[in-house]
């Protein structure tokens, strides 16, 4: 297969190239900085559609992953890029794929798990879900979250070509022991002595471990009949405190400090980040995954820690 990956410079982007190209299959990566790799590289401005629009021309896939990280302080300069360099990035990729020589048979667009509501007392499922925004306990600086993540779906299903199947990826935090991703941050708070309880600890925490995401996108290219919203996350989310225990005990750490709500609200503003992305519940389960067959390799969280755990010494090169 021919794969091109908007936005693919980043932690998740490599994590797929990597596994792609491993595989035999021909793989761009279109983004604003080129780097040295092994699989082809396209400069684009995720905005106007330019001379990199050829690549899509005999594409069989595109993963459009580009946007702004969220990892960040939710300023008025910092939100209008997080919502404009995905409606843009989505927009141009969608008029890429229409205008192409062989429109790609499939486009999976990154959203996000976000998207769902915070909450406790059931999981977010594709049919049943409650998208977020109006939650009586959720603070309303937590809104801009899911304004960002429907404009992002809204964006690719207005352009989305005929003929071409679109899957929204509402994925979970992706756990890979590449350096620089959220694994790895959370392992060296716990290596610190600080993976306790954050905030009251009950917050669902979603994941998905990287080979079954890489396994995941395999099973959407390949499943014709699996289109729109599709939950990319385990079968078991659990709450922070249980997860962070897994954590430890993966690691051989035998405490981690608790960090009570106004302790975060003070680190998450000196590291020019949100508390939201640590505090919000977020319990989303893959019903339309599990129902057409996929089989999780790693599905609850401790086997996958011990996994991740033991990888995350091993340098990763692209």
């Amino acid at each position: 297969m021919r794969i091109v990956i908007p936005g693919g410079t980043g932690q998740v982007g490599t994590l797929l190239a990597r596994a792609f190209h491993r595989d035999g299959h021909a793989v761009v990566v279109l983004g604003r900085h080129p780097s040295r790799t092994p699989w082809r590289f396209a400069a684009w401005d995720g905005r106007t559609l330019g001379d990199w629009a050829r690549e899509l021309d005999d594409a069989d896939v595109v993963i459009n992953l580009a946007g702004r990280s969220v990892n960040c302080r939710y300023t008025n300069t910092n939100r209008r890029e997080i919502l404009d360099s995905r409606v843009e990035s989505t927009t141009v990729v969608g008029q890429a794929i229409a205008a192409s020589r062989r429109p790609a048979r499939v486009w999976l667009q990154a959203s996000t798990a976000t998207i769902y509501s915070h909450r406790f007392d059931a999981p977010n499922d594709e049919s049943s879900g409650i998208i977020g925004g109006a939650e009586p306990d959720a603070p309303a600086s937590w809104r801009f979250s899911i304004d960002v993540a429907t404009a992002w779906e809204d964006a690719a299903v207005r352009n989305v070509p005929s003929g071409t199947r679109l899957v929204l990826l509402r994925s979970a935090m992706i756990m890979s022991p590449d350096r620089g991703g959220i694994f790895a941050t959370l392992l060296g708070l716990v290596r610190m002595g600080l993976g306790g309880p954050a905030g009251n600890g009950r917050q669902f925490v979603s994941w998905i471990h990287d080979a079954d995401f890489i396994r995941a996108m395999y099973w959407l290219i390949e499943h014709d009949e699996l289109s729109g919203a599709v939950n990319v996350a385990s079968p078991n989310p659990l709450p922070y405190s249980q997860f962070m225990r897994g954590l430890q005990r993966a690691a051989h750490v035998p405490f981690g400090l608790p960090a009570a709500r106004w302790m975060l609200e003070i680190g998450t503003r000196v590291m020019r980040t949100e508390s939201e992305l640590v505090l919000k519940s977020r319990r989303v389960v893959p019903q339309r995954l599990v129902a057409s067959g996929f089989a999780f390799d790693f599905p609850t969280w401790p086997p996958a820690a011990a996994d991740l755990v033991a990888r995350s010494g091993e340098t990763k090169r692209p």
